[in-house]
Parts: C-alpha cells; structure tokens; sequence
C-alpha cells in the first residue's frame, strides 16, 4: 500500500459524493468518497488525512502526460526495480515520498523501464481512500 499524508483544501458536494482536493507536500491531489461531511465529519477543509492506494492502481508512464485524463500524478525517478516472470514491482523517488508501483513485466520490457528513468505514476481520482 502506498500511503501519504495530506491537507485538505477543496470540497465539491453534490448528492452523497464528495470530490476532495488535497494537498500532499507542494503537489495536489483529489478523491471521490461516497460520503460528505454530515456523514463523515473529518471532511472539513485544513483537516491532516492520510491518502492510501494500492501498488496495482499506480499507472506509469513516460514522457508527456499532460493530455491524459488521470489527475494524480507523481513525477519521479525509479529508485528500485525488481523483476519477475509475470509482474514487476517499481519504487519510484517522487516529490511526496517513495510511491510502489506492481506493473506486467511486459510492461517494464515495452516502456524500457530500468534504474533511474525518469517516470510519472499516476492515479486515478476514483482509486483514492483516505482516511483519518
């Protein structure tokens, strides 16, 4: 599991969802809760909640990946690289912390993945948890 902490600075209410824009060290961030803060009363903007995700909803990318919908990016370097026959665990350097990343091997081989490339893991809105 990946798992940050963060501020919370924006919330978008509509029905029983709210959308959280948060503000882990200088990078933002949102998730979508079924929930809203007369249901959850830790929703309240300035609030410290920890951010989870798990390794196999990081999606990595190279190069450009500014016209693609995913909101939750980190760019970074690959720190630790460890291969298997079927899938591949990444450690990713980026400005929040070390985010894991567990991807197909073939994914590694077709995106040239090694030690020091440099990476975005992104992920998306909806794969967010957060926390207390």
């Amino acid at each position: 599991m990946n798992i940050l902490k963060g501020t919370i600075e924006k919330l978008t209410i509509s029905g029983s969802l709210t959308l959280i824009g948060i503000k882990v060290k200088t990078i933002d961030m949102s998730a979508i809760v079924i929930d809203t803060p007369k249901t959850a009363p830790y929703l309240k903007i300035g609030n410290t909640i920890t951010v989870v995700f798990k390794e196999t909803e990081v999606i990595i990318g190279k190069g450009n990946t500014d016209e693609i919908s995913l909101r939750n990016k980190f760019k970074g370097t690959i720190e630790i690289l460890e291969s298997k026959e079927l899938l591949s665990k990444l450690t990713i350097n980026t400005n929040v912390g070390k985010i894991s990343s567990i991807i197909t091997t073939n994914a590694v081989k077709q995106l040239k993945l090694e030690l020091g490339t440099a990476v975005t893991a992104m992920v998306k809105t909806n794969e967010i948890l957060i926390s207390e």
